[in-house]
């Protein structure tokens, strides 16, 4: 038996309608889904509420860790920044009214001063508490600056506020600037969700980007030392299978996601 919570980011069947993708979720035997800000506006769009989104995760016992994402909070200025802090604030509500305690806040792919970083993730918490969310750090690995755990870790450490926490993920581990033994140096209150998927042998490392990531299992990342890892924080939440697969994206999504996570089964479970 598995000893964390199996979850789908809504990404890996990208196109389907977020209610589909729920009632997906729900069938191919996850206990939790990850939904993206993108199609929750889609579906309001067409005349949806939120009520019926937070019904749908309901009547399917489905949680829902986090959604995704907030962005311009780093990195922007003056009249920029202003509107990007509209949106975020408004990304906070709606993920407020879902009952959902975590948004993920990734960050800039460009150069970062790092004391800048800490102290607006700080000014980020405090907003989240006025709306009752936690904004959570992500790295990502194709980054210049903010790209290893490391470097999540110095902002959610140097911020000024409690309440910080980081998004884990093995594909950015491998591409980033540190490596995954990282994980020891942190604890399991300050990780939000552990996005899960491998690397590819090709293209090379350097040239890799998110629609390169593959299946748990199909490529060449060490994932049971990364879950064992992630076990030996004392972290036993969601793991959540996320890939950005034109491929995947073309299938059936059911059968996407129940082959997605035997994957993820088999490697969590057997490490």
């Amino acid at each position: 038996m598995a000893d964390l919570a199996y979850c789908l980011n809504s990404s890996t069947i990208r196109l389907a309608p977020i209610l589909d993708k729920i009632e997906v979720a729900a069938q191919a035997g996850y206990s939790a889904i990850e939904l993206w800000h993108d199609d929750i506006d889609d579906y309001l769009a067409t005349g949806g509420q939120l009520a019926d989104i937070r019904k749908a995760l309901d009547d399917r016992g489905l949680e829902a860790p986090t959604t995704i994402m907030i962005k311009g909070w780093l990195g922007t200025t003056g009249d920029v920044h202003d509107r990007c802090m509209d949106e975020v604030k408004r990304r906070m509500n709606q993920t407020a009214e879902l009952g959902i305690p975590y948004v993920i806040a990734g960050p800039p792919l460009g150069a970062v001063d790092m004391k800048t970083a800490a102290a607006q993730y700080g000014k980020l918490l405090a907003l989240g508490r006025e709306f009752g969310v936690r904004p959570s750090m992500e790295y990502l690995g194709f980054a210049q600056d903010i790209n290893s755990v490391n470097d999540a870790l110095e902002i959610i450490s140097n911020c000024g506020e409690d309440g910080g926490t980081i998004v884990l993920d093995p594909f950015h581990c491998f591409l980033g600037g540190g490596d995954m033994e990282e994980i020891d140096q942190i604890s399991a209150e300050q990780i939000s969700i552990s996005h899960f998927n491998d690397a590819p042998a090709h293209p090379p490392r350097r040239f890799q980007l998110d629609p390169d990531r593959v299946l748990p299992g199909d490529g060449i990342y060490d994932l049971k030392q990364y879950v064992q890892l992630l076990k030996s924080t004392g972290y036993r939440r969601w793991i959540s299978l996320e890939v950005f697969r034109r491929d995947l994206w073309g299938m059936d999504p059911l059968k996407v996601a129940i082959t997605g996570l035997d994957k993820m089964r088999e490697v969590v479970e057997g490490s």
